[in-house]
């Protein structure tokens, strides 16, 4: 039996990886995910990616979030915002003087993904209500969690109902299909000062005590099309 579990109230796609994202009132969805989103990457020498941690395939470069990327459109590269949210020129050039780093550029996707984990997070207005009510001192909004898609839920809706839908189907508007997978294991990022939001180990602490360090529903793509703020999310 299909079920409105809530509507998307709003779409985030982040063109360069690490970077602040951008809100768009619609978007079009591959089986790789939202087109365009983490296409790009800041790539040092060794070919690790820009990020908040240092993994097998990441490099740690704070002050990535302070910074925002958008596309003028799809088929184009994105460009780099500075702190201030002017354009900058050049953005590889403009990341080595940020970061103090001569080995640094901004790259395309090729053989290596630049996802951490799977190609759709969403998250609900009930887990970012639970984040905020757990840390009342710390500004909080999605921001700090990087969704694709934030679904407003009902009134009375669980935190976390998100891990309810793993195996299981969903439609979002009138074409795309995904099917919900696991949860994202959070990590220091979500402390991460970016913008207005300022830097708090209290976040991560607080979803590590409650939730295992898990924050989320991650989705895999079985329909592409077109998903637009106000679309119904339906688990079939």
């Amino acid at each position: 039996m299909a079920t409105e579990v809530g509507v998307i109230e709003r779409i985030w796609r982040y063109p360069i990886k690490s970077t602040g994202g951008e809100v768009l009132h619609r978007a079009e969805v591959e089986a790789r995910g939202l087109v365009g989103d983490r296409l790009f990457a800041v790539r040092d020498a060794q070919g690790k990616f820009g990020s908040g941690k240092n993994t097998r395939r990441f490099r740690r470069m704070p002050g990535l979030l302070q910074l925002r990327s958008h596309y003028l459109d799809d088929g184009g590269e994105p460009e780099l915002l500075d702190p201030q949210g002017a354009v900058v020129p050049d953005p590889s050039a403009y990341l080595r003087r940020y970061l103090g780093r001569d080995d640094v550029e901004v790259a395309r996707e090729g053989a290596i993904s630049h996802f951490d984990q799977l190609p759709v997070s969403v998250l609900t207005t009930a887990t970012l209500d639970w984040v905020r009510s757990s840390v009342p001192d710390v500004p909080v909004d999605e921001r700090r969690f990087r969704p694709n898609l934030l679904v407003r839920t009902p009134p009375g809706t669980p935190a976390f109902v998100e891990d309810e839908w793993f195996g299981s189907k969903a439609r979002i508007g009138d074409e795309v299909c995904m099917e919900f997978v696991r949860s994202s294991e959070r990590c220091v990022m979500t402390n991460a000062a970016q913008q207005d939001l300022p830097h708090s180990p209290l976040v991560l602490r607080a979803i590590t005590k409650a939730h295992d360090m898990r924050l989320d529903g991650l989705a895999t793509v079985l329909a592409p099309g077109q998903v637009r703020a106000g679309d119904p999310l339906v688990l079939l």
